[in-house]
């Protein structure tokens, strides 16, 4: 696929549309509060699943150990790193605990490691690149339940470490181990049919979700003008911690499929997570709608910029 700036934001900008669709979805009262809550039980739960497990089957990239220690570590690494600039950014701004604080240290972390660069992976580097961009991600959900629930409410690692027993994980480990041991041909053709065919519908489904949930704050604009938080996460997010994203992509000793998922990742805006969790853990999620707005809407013309420059800069 051509990487000039015009073919990547040409694949970028479907997933914002179906983002966009989701938000209509709720204003047109097609999918209420229930129903959101229902397609992302359904999404989390069944169809993830189904995408992770027939995405990863039989990958060969999961034969290397490269492939499935060190992703682990840099989604966790990449995470907390992002909570750290966050929670600093967020003093600079005069923000203190009991004030935003926490929850701007959460949102600025939390990057969309999923429903966004899922596509972009897919399409730019291939199926073995993705399988490994699944295993990236139990890093990053361990950064979230246990450094993540800790900066935004004071949660416990035990809690975290309960939470992140989840059907993506169940889906992950099994794919991996039926590929080191030979077993991918056991899953029956007509299983593995069906598990592609409700995979296909994950990211759509997950996007459909995502919109749903941020309508009530797009609904109210006057509510997410706050210019000082929006500059300062658009400055972290999308310019300070793609830099570092970019320089670890270039300079660590990684694998190729790892240092083509972390360019992606650089990209990325404020992942729905933060907004979810806010809530969740009585934190402050207008700060959180604040933050993933600003990113997400600057993000469909900065991921295609930063693509673009970090395939020529660490020369993938």
């Amino acid at each position: 696929m051509s990487t000039s700036y015009a073919s990547l934001l040409a694949l970028v900008a479907p997933v914002f549309a179906i983002i966009g669709v989701g938000v209509l979805a709720r204003r047109a009262g097609w999918m209420g509060a229930e129903g959101e809550t229902d397609l992302v039980r359904i999404t989390v739960n069944i169809l993830f699943p189904c995408l992770i497990f027939e995405s990863m089957l039989g990958r060969k990239a999961l034969l290397d150990p490269a492939n499935v220690l060190l992703p682990p570590l840099v989604g966790y690494a990449t995470m907390a790193f992002g909570f750290a600039a966050g929670y600093f950014g967020g003093r600079w701004l005069g923000m203190s605990r009991g004030h935003g604080l926490r929850t701007f240290a959460f949102a600025v972390g939390t990057y969309n490691y999923g429903f966004i660069p899922i596509p972009i992976v897919r399409e730019l580097f291939g199926g073995e690149t993705l399988s490994v961009l699944f295993v990236h991600n139990i890093g990053c959900e361990l950064a979230i339940w246990t450094v993540g629930s800790i900066v935004v409410a004071g949660g416990s690692w035990r809690d975290g470490w309960r939470r992140l027993i989840n059907a993506p994980l169940v889906a992950i480990v099994l794919a991996v181990t039926l590929n080191f041991t030979g077993g991918e041909h056991l899953v029956p053709g007509p299983v593995l049919a069906a598990m592609k065919a409700l995979g296909a519908c994950a990211v759509p489904v997950g996007l459909l979700a995502s919109g749903g949930a941020l309508h009530e704050f797009v609904a109210e604009p006057r509510r997410l003008v706050a210019g000082r938080v929006v500059g300062v996460s658009l400055l972290l997010r999308l310019a300070c911690v793609p830099v570092v994203f970019l320089v670890a992509a270039k300079f660590l000793p990684l694998p190729v499929e790892l240092r083509q998922i972390m360019i992606v990742q650089a990209a990325m805006p404020a992942g729905m997570m933060s907004l979810v969790l806010s809530r969740h853990f009585g934190g402050q999620p207008l700060i959180a709608a604040q933050v993933i707005l600003a990113t997400t809407l600057v993000a469909l013309v900065a991921i295609p910029w930063w693509v673009r420059l970090g395939l020529a800069w660490v020369a993938l």
